[in-house]
């Protein structure tokens, strides 16, 4: 992860001061570089050892860091990582055209890699991602939305860049089709897993702790999966209190949202849902040959279900 920093040091660099500020900003408040460490793990799990894979990391940090941008002009947010977001700090016109900077460096760097299909799976994963932000975006304050839906949407805009990530690896060692396989479904299983968990921890997190603020979801009108097993497992009147605040973006309920969500056990169907996804990776990542780095594999998508942050 140290030669992965100093990669990203390296190619933030630009004739326009404020685009290696604004990156800097939010790249330096950490954040837990999962995608990256995916993308090694992966690595030394299938034996590859070469300097592409230091590349290959930033480039999918840069993805994600220009993802993070755009999202928080869309959501409105002023909080990420315990600090105010960019737009705050910088503006919205900052922070979307730096978010395009940083896409269109993740691109350049992609090509040293040298390999269509390093492009293709990237090219693919940056379409599949916007796709996912246009879904989530068309499906605010849409208090009809299933669980399938749901998984739709994350799978898109969260996931397919763990599975990107984690294919990536496989796709630099050589690896035969069935490898690639079971580390795509590894990433994707890991992904869904994180956002699930995720959207859990907006009801049940501390605020300090997860550096955001806690209810964002509801204000922003997304009907995340423990609000959907809420409105499903509810009584009609505690439904009604739950779909209003979803159509309208309305906060002013939240403590009582909190409660309904708490006592219907909405919590705990969405951390089984969680569940299921981490062992879908654990099995997959059986599929790896077995060493140490296959059971850093496994721990991280044990370990994942015991986030609080």
């Amino acid at each position: 992860m140290e030669s992965v920093d100093v990669v990203i040091a390296n190619r933030l660099d630009s004739g326009a001061p404020l685009v290696g500020e604004v990156s800097r900003y939010i790249i330096s408040a950490g954040g837990k570089r999962l995608r990256p460490a995916l993308l090694l793990l992966i690595c030394g799990a299938l034996g590859y050892r070469g300097e592409q894979r230091f590349n290959l990391a930033a480039v999918v940090e840069f993805i994600h860091t220009a993802t993070l941008l755009h999202d928080d002009v869309v959501d409105e947010s002023t909080l990420r990582r315990g600090r105010a977001t960019a737009n705050e700090s910088f503006g919205n016109p900052a922070s979307v055209l730096v978010g395009d900077f940083l896409y269109s460096r993740a691109f350049q760097m992609m090509l040293d890699a040298g390999q269509m299909r390093v492009m293709e799976i990237l090219a693919d994963a940056t379409n599949v991602i916007a796709e996912g932000e246009v879904l989530q975006l068309m499906n605010m304050h849409d208090a009809s939305l299933t669980e399938a839906d749901y998984l739709r949407v994350i799978r898109s805009k969260t996931a397919k860049l763990f599975e990107a990530s984690a294919r990536l690896g496989a796709v630099l060692a050589g690896s035969s089709p069935e490898i690639e396989q079971a580390c795509a479904d590894y990433g994707q299983a890991l992904g869904t897993a994180f956002q699930v968990i995720d959207d859990v921890l907006d009801y049940d997190g501390d605020a300090s702790e997860m550096g955001k603020n806690l209810g964002d979801d509801l204000r922003e009108g997304k009907a995340t999966l423990p609000l959907i097993a809420a409105m499903q497992r509810g009584t009609p009147e505690q439904s009604a209190l739950i779909r209003h605040a979803v159509e309208t973006g309305a906060a002013a309920e939240l403590e009582s949202i909190v409660a309904i969500v708490r006592q219907t056990g909405a919590l705990d169907v969405t951390r089984r849902a969680a569940a299921d996804e981490a062992q879908r990776a654990i099995e997959a990542a059986q599929r790896l040959p077995r060493n140490e780095w296959s059971e850093g594999l496994l721990q991280l998508a044990a370990q994942l279900l015991l986030r609080r942050n």
